[in-house]
């Protein structure tokens, strides 16, 4: 029989990993299209076509000051299949699933793909990411932080593409930042992943200036180096990273803010 204290801290890892989860599908008008399959799709030959770039595994990016940030640790490897819809579209995240203990804000942005060719755009370099929604904590929500929303709509997340967005192809960045270990500096958990769209009908507004990934994510940021309990306790306000959402956005679909 394994010592108590093994037992204990195998216990806990497993709980840890089953806290992981991964963009799994993407669905629009109705249609469900598959992202990476994180554990399959490294072993289909040859590669079934995917909608969102390739991850390697189902945990956070583990630096994220490097390029892993940009479109998660799996080398930010354009898929084959681009998601064709309008600007105004409701984009529904599915994630294989999301556990409780990983509380924080979840956000997305959007990047204009140089040329309208996602497939030669990697996004990592130039203050090219705009945020299109986010929502972090209210204490009057229920619950309170966005990404246990996100678990409770059944690891599912609704963005709007800006209804006046002007038509191309984009990468649309979705991300959860599990902030249950941010009190230790690099401890923040960031799960990004990046599909990519084509916007075939929309309005004449082009994406400003936004923050560059890797590079706006400061380790130091308070909004990354926190501690969850005293925001859950009232002690300090929180303010997720990234800057503000674009004022072209659309209403959060589902909630409103913060």
């Amino acid at each position: 029989m394994a010592p108590l204290s093994t037992t204990l801290l195998l216990g806990s890892l497993a709980s840890l990993v089953a806290g992981h989860g991964y963009l799994k599908s993407i669905t629009v008008n109705g249609e469900n299209y598959l992202a990476w399959q994180v554990g399959q799709d490294d072993y289909v030959t040859p590669p079934p076509v995917r909608y969102a770039r390739k991850l390697a595994d189902n945990g956070p990016v583990p630096d994220f000051t490097t390029a892993n940030i940009t479109c998660g640790a799996g080398g930010n490897i354009p898929a084959e299949g681009v998601i064709e819809l309008a600007a105004g579209d409701t984009v529904t995240l599915n994630w294989d699933q999301w556990g409780s203990s990983h509380s924080g804000p979840v956000m997305n942005y959007l990047a204009h793909c140089t040329n309208d060719d996602c497939k030669s755009f990697a996004g990592d370099t130039g203050a090219v990411w705009v945020k299109i929604e986010q929502l972090a904590y209210n204490p009057a929500g229920s619950p309170p932080w966005a990404s246990d929303l996100l678990r409770e709509q059944g690891a599912k997340w609704k963005v709007i593409i800006p209804p006046t967005l002007a038509p191309g192809e984009y990468l649309l960045r979705h991300e959860i930042l599990g902030l249950h270990v941010a009190g230790t500096r690099m401890g923040a958990q960031f799960y990004p992943s990046c599909t990519q769209i084509r916007v075939t009908q929309g309005g004449s507004a082009e994406l400003p200036e936004g923050i560059a990934l890797p590079g706006a994510y400061d380790p130091d940021d308070a909004g990354i180096l926190t501690e969850l309990w005293r925001i859950n306790q009232g002690q300090i306000n929180y303010t997720a990273p990234g800057g503000p959402v674009w004022s072209e956005a659309a209403p959060d679909a589902n909630r409103e803010g913060p």
